[in-house]
């Protein structure tokens, strides 16, 4: 009898562990929408766009070396981590006339990993500001048009991230001054959003193939 128990347990138990992750798959596989229908950044830079790419957006403002620290942050803990994916790109919105810092800051971080995802948008204030404003967030853009945040961008210009933050609630961006924040929170966000990607192109692929 014992035997018979012993058995029945270790068919069923993983059985049951695989419904349990299976569901929670459904239940979070999507990384919640929070702005439809943003402003794509190539109204302002035609040499770089949203459309058709999941991008991580940052403002670095006019002052870039500031901004330095935050940018290495991002290319250690994100970018290097998820910069192989084709769709996946980082951009960087940045004042006219900063053309000579933000080339400073590709040559340092050019020594730590490839920078070919790496893009840099270039804008008047206005342009800025109305980007930034389309995002309607939370989150205030400083005098110097720069903000720690960045965001998660999806193919259709939406603004992706959380609904049900355990510390903020709703999560517009997150704060590349963190590394923890980056580790414990943006790595997983960009993970669904790259995953559920993945998935619709996989099922696409399979309707087609029907």
């Amino acid at each position: 009898m014992k035997k018979k128990i012993v058995l029945a347990t270790l068919f069923v138990l993983p059985v049951v562990v695989y419904l349990f992750f299976a569901s929670g798959v459904n239940n979070f596989g999507r990384l919640p929408i929070l702005t439809e229908k943003i402003s794509d950044v190539s109204q302002m830079d035609p040499n770089v766009q949203f459309k058709d790419k999941i991008t991580i957006l940052g403002f670095l403002g006019n002052n870039v070396e500031k901004m330095q620290g935050n940018a290495f942050n991002l290319n250690q803990k994100i970018y290097k981590r998820f910069g192989e994916f084709n769709d996946f790109q980082m951009i960087m919105v940045v004042p006219q006339g900063n053309e000579g810092q933000v080339g400073e800051l590709k040559n340092e971080l050019g020594k730590l990993s490839n920078v070919d995802k790496w893009h840099f948008a270039f804008g008047t204030e206005d342009e800025i500001k109305s980007l930034f404003e389309s995002l309607q967030t939370n989150v205030d853009l400083g005098d110097d048009l720069a903000t720690p945040n960045v965001f998660i961008v999806d193919k259709d210009l939406s603004l992706r991230g959380r609904t049900d933050d355990e510390d903020e609630g709703v999560k517009y961006g997150f704060d590349t001054s963190s590394v923890a924040e980056l580790n414990n929170k943006m790595v997983d966000d960009v993970k669904i959003i790259l995953a559920e990607y993945r998935l619709a192109l996989k099922k696409n692929n399979a309707d087609r193939s029907k």
